[in-house]
């Protein structure tokens, strides 16, 4: 009997939730096949079997939460194949974030914001192809009911429960919506948000700077995400210690040339931080291409893994929604985090008289362990000039 145990899919993740099993107890399986779908961070991954054999036994249910490490499957493994190892795996190849040592490859995870879902039994039969298509249009395959071959999910079920989901959305929102109360237990990215802001309030001493930016002379009235970025950059050209890390451990600073600022995203599901890489060294025109793409990928909840780590600095856009000024918190280690307010109309004082203009209120939060209130306000400063200009 060998026993595989949850691998540490993320960095340093200390869980995942099942989502789905692709096999049951007592199914022959081989080395590559689908074995399960777990949930970390913010991610969905498909885990594949790492050897062959048969199943003897699950130790989660859908739904379940499984600390890494801990027990997952127990296979009954043949001779031949326990002669013939099929898992090559290096030491550290299931830490690294979208990585699962397989017989051959090495499979990609995409990140899928979470959402409830209900136990199912059985085994989900469907093809790559399909389960990619479902996973893009964020759908439950356990919620289809299947017509193909030995109640295999075709693609037109597929189409179908599509179809059928946009009819039912129109119906509803043609009936009054009523307020129902519900207890539901975090899961997902709201599971880590309340873990990373339990960990932000026990380590961070939070000091926030507010003011506004008159941008009464934008030439480009639009395109205010891009140019966001671009004063961030500026900030940190102005003081670069807020671009960093601190490890309260060892009492250490560290700044970073690399300019890699993570967008803090409202969704239904919770909060995901999709990372733009490397704006320092991009035009502004750049920044604009880069921003629509993000959306995009955002909208079909295709974010990667690999691209919602590792960022330096975080821009929280929530006047888009509502909001002048706020306290917004950045996650250890990263030191600091612009919040931008609503658009106002605020009538200022001008040689001669009073002038109504367009001014975005800021907020810039940082950690007050190892940044001093000099070099905030002079990296609020910076960010402020910069958006001051027509363009």
């Amino acid at each position: 009997m060998t026993t595989f145990n949850l691998p540490d899919l993320g960095e340093g993740l200390p869980e995942a939730e099942i989502v789905s099993w692709h096999v049951a107890e007592g199914d022959s399986v081989k080395t590559d096949d689908l074995l399960v779908s777990v949930e970390t961070a913010k991610a969905v991954v498909e885990v594949p079997s790492p050897y062959t054999g048969v199943v003897e036994k699950l130790y989660a249910r859908a739904g379940d939460i499984v600390a890494t490490g801990a027990p997952l499957v127990d296979f009954s493994i043949s001779a031949t194949a326990a002669a013939k190892p099929e898992v090559v795996a290096t030491e550290d190849a299931a830490t690294v974030v979208g990585n699962v040592p397989t017989g051959g490859e090495v499979l990609q995870e995409t990140a899928v914001a979470g959402s409830s879902r209900r136990q199912k039994q059985g085994r989900i039969k469907a093809t790559p192809s399909v389960r990619t298509q479902a996973k893009r249009l964020g759908i439950d395959l356990a919620d289809i009911v299947p017509t193909g071959k030995n109640g295999q999910i075709t693609g037109g079920d597929l189409e179908s429960f599509v179809a059928k989901d946009k009819v039912q959305a129109r119906s509803r929102s043609s009936r009054p919506k009523a307020i129902v109360g519900r207890s539901d237990q975090l899961r997902g990215p709201r599971r880590v948000m309340a873990q990373s802001m339990s960990n932000f309030r026990d380590e961070v001493a939070l000091c926030t700077l507010f003011d506004d930016a008159d941008i009464h002379e934008w030439i480009n009235k639009r395109s205010m995400t891009a140019r966001f970025l671009r004063a961030i950059v500026a900030g940190c050209v102005a003081e670069p210690g807020l671009n960093g890390f601190y490890d309260a451990d060892t009492m250490t600073h560290e700044t970073e040339s690399r300019v890699d600022i993570a967008l803090a995203v409202d969704t239904e599901d919770g909060l995901i931080v999709p990372v733009i890489r490397n704006v320092e060294a991009m035009s502004i025109g750049d920044i604009r291409a880069a921003v629509e793409d993000l959306k995009q990928a955002t909208r079909k909840r295709t974010v990667a893994p690999q691209d919602m780590i590792n960022y330096t600095f975080t821009l929280s856009n929530f006047g888009m929604m509502a909001g002048r000024y706020a306290t917004p918190l950045m996650v250890p280690p990263t030191v600091g985090i612009l919040g931008t307010g609503k658009l106002q109309h605020d009538v200022v004082a001008v040689m001669g008289g009073i002038e109504v203009h367009r001014r975005i209120p800021l907020s810039l939060s940082f950690d007050h362990r190892c940044i001093t209130g000099g070099e905030a306000a002079r990296f609020l400063a910076a960010v402020i000039q910069d958006l001051e200009l027509p363009e």
